[in-house]
């Protein structure tokens, strides 16, 4: 049976644009913005208030891949292509979830795809394979291929340097001092309360409100620990 090998706690970057939904739900809002803040008949948001959002306001270069002029608005990639102007924008979480809305306002035209692809170029090359069949009627290059490959450049050496620094301790490798030495209330600003204390032969590291959160560390090198609070990257320390 499937298992999910982590758990995320993705509140905390709700703030960000987070929000949960499905496939369907996203239509119905495409629906939306494609209608200009109306939807089934009712006027839900101002068409003026929605258009600045689609304002070119920051230079992004151009399209790796389709070589279309793209732009940053409020929140939606505005690029100018061979199909006309496009709002989009795509997200992720390096666990797995990927997911991007592609919209064609002249042609009222939009998708959305929703995956479990990531770090992968998926479901732009869908979109834009989507794109292709209907203004073109065929299917150009292997769209899911180019986005994969740009996709391997990007987050490939970075994350493979990200965990060589922190594979395999120095050798030899400095000890630590006894646990006592470490045990106790910490604070920073930005974290608020850390609290370090030794369970068996083990640091743990406790933090969030009322110390929920808890951490075992791991010696590294000398009074350098390691831990893995992040469930975006399972096998990147901190």
């Amino acid at each position: 049976a499937w298992a999910a090998n982590v758990q995320r706690y993705p509140d905390a970057q709700a703030p960000a644009g987070g929000v949960s939904s499905t496939a369907r739900d996203l239509s119905q809002w495409m629906r939306l913005v494609l209608g200009n803040g109306a939807y089934a008949g009712k006027t839900l948001i101002k068409a003026d208030a929605l258009d600045q959002t689609h304002i070119p306001l920051m230079v992004r270069g151009k399209n790796p891949v389709s070589g279309g002029e793209a732009f940053y608005g409020l929140g939606w990639n505005v690029e100018f292509g061979r199909h006309g102007p496009i709002w989009g924008h795509a997200g992720a979480f390096s666990a797995g979830a990927r997911s991007l809305v592609m919209l064609f306002p002249e042609e009222k035209l939009g998708i959305v795809v929703i995956a479990n692809a990531f770090p992968t170029g998926v479901p732009e090359g869908l979109s834009d394979s989507f794109a292709d069949l209907v203004f073109d009627g065929t299917l150009g290059k292997d769209k899911v291929k180019a986005w994969n490959d740009i996709y391997a450049g990007m987050f490939g050496p970075v994350i493979a340097a990200a965990k060589a620094t922190y594979a395999a301790p120095p050798s030899p490798a400095s000890p630590a001092a006894p646990a006592s030495a470490y045990a106790g209330r910490y604070f920073n600003d930005f974290f608020g309360d850390a609290i370090v204390s030794g369970e068996g032969d083990a640091l743990v590291l406790k933090v969030g409100p009322a110390a929920a959160r808890s951490y075992s560390l791991k010696h590294f090198d000398r009074d350098l620990f390691l831990t893995f609070p992040d469930a975006e990257m399972p096998d990147r320390p901190s």
